[in-house]
């Protein structure tokens, strides 16, 4: 696999798993929802398995990943800076993991078609949770 490749994947594994880890908790201590808690959890670990099943060598994952030189890594949208409710986290947070789930679906299809498959799955997976996320939090207004 070509480099750039792997910093695609290293990306957007730890985007989808930190925006899953942070609705996560707004499912665990805001909402004390124990089955959305799990749900949630689940969708993360299963990023993980996906990612094991394809190979990938985590070490090299960490060699090539270098922060100084991600023109990403330096832009802070004015949006970025500012969360006015839980509902906002759960929105931003959701649509970061979903949008990491979509490019870890077309670039692992280029290695593992059954892989893309099954972060599909998990996108829409989110697509549902994030939707619970924020039904919950309207209960509690």
């Amino acid at each position: 696999m070509k480099e750039e490749i792997y910093r695609i994947f290293d990306a957007n594994i730890n985007r989808a798993r930190e925006g899953l880890r942070v609705c996560e908790e707004v499912a665990r201590f805001i909402l004390c929802d124990e089955k959305l808690t799990k749900k949630l959890k689940g969708i993360r670990h299963q990023v993980t398995k996906i990612i094991q099943s394809l190979k990938i060598d985590t070490k090299r994952l960490f060699a090539i990943r270098d922060v100084q030189k991600d023109v990403g890594a330096r832009t802070y949208p004015r949006s970025e800076g500012r969360r006015k409710s839980y509902q906002d986290i759960v929105t931003s947070n959701m649509k970061r993991a979903e949008e990491s789930l979509r490019v870890l679906e077309e670039f692992t299809k280029k290695i593992n078609p059954s892989a893309g498959a099954r972060f599909k799955k998990l996108r829409f997976q989110a697509y549902d949770l994030e939707r619970e996320l924020l039904e919950g939090l309207e209960e509690i207004k």
